[in-house]
C-alpha cells in the first residue's frame, strides 16, 4: 500500500506516534491536553478566554513528519454525541514525530499570532480534498464555474501558474455536465435547482462546500483513484488504462497557450496530477520566491506542498516529471532521495545535459569539483531553501540556477549563500559574474542587503522578509555562528510563530540546550530564558521586554515592529 494512503487514517485501528498520556500544549494561559480513556484518544483544551472543551479525536493526518488530529466535541469522556451538526473539527495541537513535542496546529505554515487556543476550521471544508481521495468532478467545479466563482479549499488552482503551464478545462456537452452535476448535488443530500449550465455548477459548487464529508470519500487517505483516474473503469476492463488527466464525456482538457493541444498529449499530464495538490500557498502570508506576490504574478512557494506547481514555474517544465525523484508508492524513499543529491544522482539530469558527463565538462560549468558535493546537480539548480515541515530546510523545486538575476535581485539570500556561509555579498556576486559572465545592478543589491561587505546571511537576517529569515537563521544556526545570536534574538519577537520557532531551533543549534527557548511562553517568561541563554552563552541576547509589552510573544519585536517590506492586506 502507498504510504499516501497514510494522509488521513480513521481513528480506530491507527497506528498513532502521539503518545495521549497527558502532554500538554500551552499558549499564554491556555492548554490542550492530550488524554486516552478507555481506549479512545481526546484532546481536552483549557482557556482563560472560553469554556473549557473536550473532542473525541476521529482521525489522524499525517504520519511522516507530522501527525495533526480531527475531531468532535463531546460533554464527557463517557459522552458519544457530537456537535448538533456533527462537525468534525481540526485540533489545536500537532505531534512532531522526530523531535517528539506538541506545536500548535497551523503553526507548520506562515501564520500570524492566534490569540488562543482552540479548535480550528471544519476538516471537510479545508483537509478532506488533498488528504483523501474524492470524486474529481468535485475538484473541478471552480475551474468549470469560471474566474468569479467561490474559492473552496480542495479545487484545481491552475489560477496560480502562467498561461503557458496552465489546464484549461472546456465543456463540450452542457446536457452531459449538468447531469453529472445534478447527480452530484443528490448525492450530497440536496435537490438540484431549475437553472443549468453555469448556474448549476455555482450551486453544484456551494452544496459541496457546506455538504461535503467524510462519509461522501470515495476512500480515506490517497488511494489510486485520488491519481489514476477511471480506475474502476480499468478494473472491470483492464484494456482501458486509467488517465491522469480528468477524462468525461462532456470534458475536454487541452493544455494553456499556445499550443492548445489536449492535455493528455503532454509532457506535463503526470506533473498536473501531482500539482492538484502539490500546488498550494498556504495561508495569507503575500510573499513568494523570486520577488513575487501570493496572488499577483506568484514565484514559487516558500514551503512544502507547492513542489508540483513549483516545477511547472522552472526550467525544466516538460522534459522532468516528478517520478524521475518521486516514487509515490514506495515505502520509504529517504535513502533515494538522499542519493540523488550526490554526484551519482545527476543520471536524472544527464538524460537531457549528456554533454555534462565528464568530470571535466561537469568540473567547467559548475566551477566545483565534480566529485564533491557541489558536482552534484540538484546542489545548484535546486537549492535546499524551502522550509519543511520537519523545521528544517528542503528543495526548492522550480529549477533554475542560482545566478538567475531574477533569484540574485528579488531573493534573499543569494542562494550560494546557503553553502558558502562565511561570504559577503560582492564575494558571491563578484564570483557568479566572473564565472558566469553575468553582470548584477549593485544599488538593486544594496537595496537588499545595505552594506555590500557584510554577510549575505546575517544581513538577510537583517533586511529580509520573513520567509528569507527563517531561512538565513536555519544555515546560520546549522553552522553554529556565534554572531548571529543577537539577530536570533530578535526574531523570537517576530510575528509569525513559525519564523520565531527558526530562531529558537537556532539558538539551540549554536549553544545546546542551555538556550532551549519555548516561544509558546508569555512575554516575561520568554525574556527570562533569553537571559539564562545569553549568561550560558556568553553572548548578548536582546530579550528586554518594551513597557506595555502584550501578553503573548510574537505581536512585537522588541523596539519595533517586523522587519522587511510592508505586507498587502487580503481580505
Amino acid at each position: 500500500m502507498s504510504p499516501m494512503h497514510r494522509m488521513t487514517r480513521s481513528i480506530e485501528g491507527a497506528r498513532v506516534a502521539a503518545p495521549f498520556q497527558g502532554e500538554s500544549l500551552r499558549l499564554g494561559g491556555d492548554r490542550a491536553t492530550l488524554e486516552m480513556h478507555r481506549g479512545a484518544r481526546f484532546v481536552r483544551v483549557d482557556s482563560d478566554a472560553l469554556r473549557p472543551s473536550l473532542f473525541r479525536v476521529t482521525r489522524v493526518l499525517g504520519g511522516r513528519h507530522r501527525e495533526d488530529f480531527v475531531g468532535v466535541q463531546v460533554a464527557t469522556e463517557e459522552d458519544e454525541a457530537t456537535s448538533p451538526r456533527g462537525d468534525e473539527l481540526v485540533l489545536p495541537v500537532s505531534y512532531l514525530i522526530e523531535k517528539k513535542r506538541l506545536r500548535y496546529k497551523g503553526y507548520s505554515v506562515m501564520v500570524r499570532e492566534r490569540p488562543r487556543l482552540a479548535a480550528g476550521p471544519v476538516w471537510n471544508r479545508t483537509c478532506a480534498f488533498c488528504h483523501n481521495t474524492v470524486p474529481l468532478l468535485s475538484t473541478l467545479l471552480g475551474a468549470l464555474a469560471g474566474p468569479r466563482a467561490s474559492r473552496y479549499q480542495g479545487e484545481v488552482v491552475d489560477r496560480l501558474l502562467p498561461e503557458a503551464a496552465t489546464f484549461r478545462y472546456d465543456v463540450t456537452d452542457e446536457g452531459a455536465l449538468d447531469a453529472a452535476l445534478s447527480r452530484e448535488i443528490v448525492r450530497l443530500g440536496a435537490v438540484p435547482p431549475a437553472v443549468r449550465s453555469a448556474g448549476l455548477v455555482r450551486h453544484a459548487l456551494e452544496i459541496t462546500r457546506d455538504r461535503f464529508d467524510g462519509s461522501k470519500l470515495l476512500e480515506v487517505g490517497i488511494g489510486c483513484e485520488a491519481c489514476h483516474g477511471g480506475c474502476r473503469e480499468h478494473v472491470d476492463t483492464p484494456t482501458v488504462h486509467p488517465s491522469l488527466v480528468p477524462r468525461a464525456p462532456y470534458l475536454q482538457v487541452r493544455t494553456g497557450a499556445p499550443d492548445d493541444a489536449p492535455a493528455s498529449a503532454s509532457s506535463d499530464a503526470e506533473t498536473h496530477a501531482c500539482a492538484r495538490c502539490h500546488q498550494v500557498l498556504f495561508s495569507r502570508y503575500p510573499w513568494t520566491w523570486e520577488g513575487g506576490r501570493r496572488n499577483a504574478m506568484p514565484g514559487g512557494s516558500h514551503i512544502s506542498s507547492g513542489e508540483a506547481r513549483d516545477l511547472l514555474l522552472g526550467g525544466c517544465r516538460g522534459a522532468l516529471k516528478c517520478t524521475a525523484c518521486h516514487d509515490p508508492h514506495s515505502a520509504d524513499e529517504t535513502l533515494h532521495l538522499a542519493a540523488l543529491a550526490t554526484v551519482a544522482g545527476n543520471t536524472v539530469c544527464l538524460s537531457c545535459h549528456g554533454a555534462l558527463a565528464s568530470k571535466e565538462a561537469l568540473r567547467a560549468h559548475a566551477h566545483h569539483d565534480p566529485e564533491g558535493a557541489g558536482g552534484a546537480c540538484i546542489a545548484c539548480h535546486m537549492a535546499r531553501k524551502n522550509m519543511s515541515l520537519d523545521g528544517g530546510l528542503s528543495r526548492y523545486h522550480r529549477i533554475g540556477s542560482p545566478s538567475d538575476p531574477q533569484r540574485v535581485l528579488n531573493d534573499r539570500p543569494l542562494e550560494c549563500a546557503l553553502c558558502h556561509v562565511d561570504k559577503t555579498v560582492e564575494q558571491l556576486a563578484g564570483t557568479m559574474e566572473r564565472w558566469w559572465s553575468k553582470a548584477y545592478d549593485r544599488d538593486a543589491l544594496r537595496s537588499s542587503y545595505g552594506d555590500l561587505g557584510d554577510n549575505a546571511l546575517r544581513a538577510t537576517l537583517r533586511r529580509g522578509k520573513p520567509h528569507e529569515r527563517a531561512v538565513a537563521m536555519f544555515v546560520l544556526g546549522t553552522a553554529r555562528d556565534r554572531l548571529a545570536a543577537p539577530l536570533f534574538g530578535l526574531e523570537l519577537f517576530d510575528e509569525y510563530p513559525l519564523v520565531r520557532q527558526y530562531a529558537a531551533d537556532a539558538l539551540r543549534a549554536t549553544f545546546g540546550d542551555s538556550c532551549d527557548v519555548d516561544v509558546s511562553q508569555d512575554r516575561a517568561t520568554l525574556a527570562e530564558a533569553i537571559s539564562r541563554c545569553s549568561r550560558a552563552a556568553g553572548v548578548p541576547i536582546p530579550g528586554a521586554l518594551p513597557p506595555g509589552s502584550p501578553a503573548l510573544p510574537g505581536s512585537a519585536r522588541p523596539g519595533g515592529g517586523s522587519r522587511g517590506e510592508g505586507e498587502p492586506v487580503e481580505d
